[in-house]
């Protein structure tokens, strides 16, 4: 593999998706010192400073008032996405967004998702046992996993299983048992909807002994967390969920996850993943879909009218992912989930609505050569490092119209995996 095709790779891999200009610069550094910029970037991320936090307004009406600020939030984060130059935290931010699945459907609060985004943003990089310990306190997801009606003389055991489940250890490293002592652990903690603060009411907290994975202690929430995270299978689990997400779908390879698992930071941890050998073809989200080409197609989503916005938040909701809204508390599906007939289609409509909005620079780039050679310009414009011949035959009929040229490489089967 060339140098262009390993940072390329790397880049697609690491960020939401690289511009041409991007992979240029990478080029000329190589491989190891793009990751080293990766992961080192400048103290102040411009592009984060361009989307400054939402002011979301006052609740008058509680049904249109909180929806209104839940598609406030959607729409900055969107933006933020698209916008920022610090690609990996602002990646793995979303990825902690599906690893703690949290929906405002439930929730019904755009001030409490968008705080649970900051809090996710702020330990993104750091030890997973920081981001543990603070989630235990974030207030969406003690509403949206019943946790504050977790209390002494009604244990509810939503937020111990899926601790344990998705959050820290995965299927099969814990009982039944477990699930119901945790969840006395977890007893005490509420939500103010007024304040959206979550804090410890003594009254409600079950202060018995508890008996956890075989251990007995006074444990709370913290606890019980330190409990977890002590346990060999919590690195693993982590190690596991970045690998599926960034690298393959297909098992870690022994060496890699010896590797990962004693790293004392996620942005360690993936480091070390984006280095390992055992790469393989993923399927994009949807999101990562489509914050790739609205960067590389120089479009900002806070830049574009009501129109425009609504076909992008519309063609989320047919591709199947919005921001804010997962499906589950397992999050999202990967894989072969997204190359549905319908998720094809809904990307077909959704490049045609992006290739229209195209600004001149992008369909420049396009005009710039003859039609022959503008399958290549467009690769190199959505940098995809080489078209099948198939696509190809159906892309050379729409050289002479750059924006159907870019409908059909955006709807393409080499644009829809990394």
């Amino acid at each position: 593999m060339a140098d262009r095709e390993k940072v390329a790779h790397l880049l697609r891999r690491a960020t939401f998706g690289p511009t041409a200009e991007e992979v240029d610069a990478a080029e000329s550094k190589g491989p190891a010192a793009t990751l080293d910029a990766l992961f080192n970037p400048p103290a102040t991320d411009a592009g984060a400073d361009r989307t400054p936090l939402p002011k979301l307004g006052m609740v008058v009406n509680e049904k249109t008032d909180r929806a209104e600020q839940i598609r406030q939030v959607g729409a900055w984060w969107l933006d933020r996405m698209v916008q920022a130059e610090h690609q990996v935290h602002e990646k793995l931010t979303f990825f902690w967004h599906g690893h703690w699945a949290t929906s405002a459907d439930k929730v019904k609060s755009g001030p409490l998702m968008l705080n649970q985004q900051q809090t996710l943003f702020r330990t993104a990089l750091g030890p997973f046992a920081t981001q543990a310990h603070t989630m235990l306190r974030d207030p969406a997801l003690i509403v949206w996993l019943d946790g504050q009606k977790n209390t002494d003389k009604a244990p509810n055991e939503n937020l111990a299983r899926e601790l344990m489940e998705l959050f820290t250890l995965g299927v099969g490293h814990y009982t039944e048992q477990d699930v119901r002592e945790g969840a006395r652990a977890l007893t005490g903690w509420v939500v103010d909807n007024k304040s959206g603060t979550a804090s410890f009411n003594a009254k409600r907290h079950d202060a018995r002994p508890k008996t956890i994975l075989g251990q007995t202690g006074n444990y709370d929430a913290d606890g019980f967390a330190d409990l977890l995270l002590a346990q060999p299978a919590s690195p693993e689990f982590i190690a596991r969920r970045l690998w599926l997400r960034y690298c393959s779908d297909a098992p870690i390879p022994q060496p890699a996850l010896d590797r990962a698992k004693t790293q004392t930071t996620t942005a360690a941890m993936l480091r070390e993943l984006l280095s390992a050998d055992g790469h393989a073809e993923l399927v994009k989200q949807p999101v990562e879909w489509l914050v790739g080409a609205l960067r590389q197609l120089g479009i900002r989503p806070g830049g574009l009218n009501d129109n425009q916005r609504k076909q992008l938040q519309s063609g989320l909701t047919q591709l199947g992912q919005v921001p804010l809204r997962p499906p589950s508390v397992g999050g999202w599906p990967a894989g072969a989930a997204w190359l549905t007939t319908s998720a094809t289609q809904a990307r077909i409509k959704l490049a045609q609505s992006l290739a229209a909005q195209a600004p001149r620079p992008a369909l420049d780039r396009l005009t710039a050569v003859p039609p022959a050679q503008r399958p290549a310009a467009l690769a190199r414009l959505l940098v995809i490092d080489k078209f099948t011949d198939r696509t190809l035959a159906a892309l050379t009929p729409a050289a002479a119209d750059p924006r159907r040229l870019l409908t059909v490489g955006l709807a393409s089967p080499e644009y829809a995996v990394s």
